[in-house]
């Protein structure tokens, strides 16, 4: 019997390849190409990146993602970060994939791969649910259209850096997922768009929140002020010194704050708080500023927007 150790074998000879050549440097500009099977995510895996301020693009033929990366490299680009889906239903495009991913990787452009795959058992369940043809299964049935997929996907899902199983995960839990793969160091936060607004003109169709501050005299009855709105000083000044004003923003401010941090665990990420007075110029206008101020004090990112101001 040979005592020489059995020679090292390698599928093609690609893992040996990569292990070899260097990785390159990371820059500011990320690559994330997401691909899989189809019906295991990846249309909800792009909404999360959307709403992480992912540049998304989908369906891309991966010869477009050269351009678009030399694009985004170039001095004065504002896109910093592109995320693009990438699957069979590009047909013959998506054989071109290794071939752009060796480019970008020749070119110092730093990528990674996010994989989303699931059980043939539930893929099929998906497809019959939504009662739509799978890409690949011309006239066969669905699961030799999967069976063509994962043949066409093997090569890429060698490569992958993250490979996130879907079968047994709502679209919460895939949120999740898809955050803690990308999103490593970023905490989580909510975007917070709070609403001057006036009652005369109407509730804010989006809002998740309506405040009534029309309990607080209104500075529109005293002449020196009426002229003015809740961004000036004297406005501003007279409404929180009213009696309750300062309580009430406090206190709404703690009863947001589980509130908050559930929509957070409930993958919730934008939240509209409408602040509502008569006509939207001067008391809404002045909690609203102030209340931002107390939410950005906790970390939250707000912006503010008075809706109704200059109306009158």
């Amino acid at each position: 019997m040979s005592t020489e150790p059995s020679p090292t074998t390698v599928p093609q000879g690609i893992p040996a390849i990569e292990a070899t050549t260097p990785a390159p440097e990371r820059s500011d500009a990320e690559v994330l190409v997401i691909t899989g099977m189809s019906g295991a995510g990846r249309t909800r895996a792009a909404a999360v990146l959307e709403d992480l301020d992912w540049y998304v693009v989908d369906n891309m033929p991966p010869r477009m993602l050269v351009p678009l990366v030399d694009m985004m490299t170039r001095a004065g680009s504002s896109v910093q970060r592109i995320a693009a889906v990438v699957d069979v239903r590009g047909g013959g495009f998506f054989t071109d994939l290794l071939d752009v991913l060796k480019h970008l990787r020749d070119a110092g452009v730093f990528y990674r791969i996010l994989f989303l795959d699931a059980s043939d058992e539930v893929l099929v369940r998906r497809y019959e649910q939504v009662r739509r043809p799978h890409p690949l299964q011309g006239g066969g049935r669905i699961l030799d259209g999967i069976a063509e997929e994962r043949r066409l996907v093997a090569s890429v899902e060698e490569r992958a850096d993250v490979v996130i199983d879907t079968s047994d995960l709502n679209v919460h839990d895939l949120a999740r997922e898809v955050r803690a793969a990308v999103a490593e160091g970023t905490p989580d936060a909510l975007r917070i768009n709070i609403v001057s607004f006036g009652f005369k003109y109407g509730i804010p169709l989006d809002a998740d929140h309506v405040v009534d501050m029309r309990f607080l005299a209104n500075p529109y009855w005293i002449t020196e002020l009426r002229h003015l709105t809740g961004r000036d000083e004297p406005v501003r000044d007279y409404v929180l010194a009213r009696p309750g004003a300062l309580e009430f923003i406090d206190r709404y401010v703690s009863a947001l704050e589980p509130v908050l941090s559930g929509y957070l665990a409930e993958e919730k990420r934008y939240v509209t708080i409408a602040v509502g007075c008569t006509g939207g110029k001067h008391r809404s206008v002045a909690v609203s500023e102030e209340l931002a101020k107390k939410l950005r004090a906790l970390g939250q990112r707000v912006t503010v927007t008075a809706r109704d101001l200059g109306k009158e």
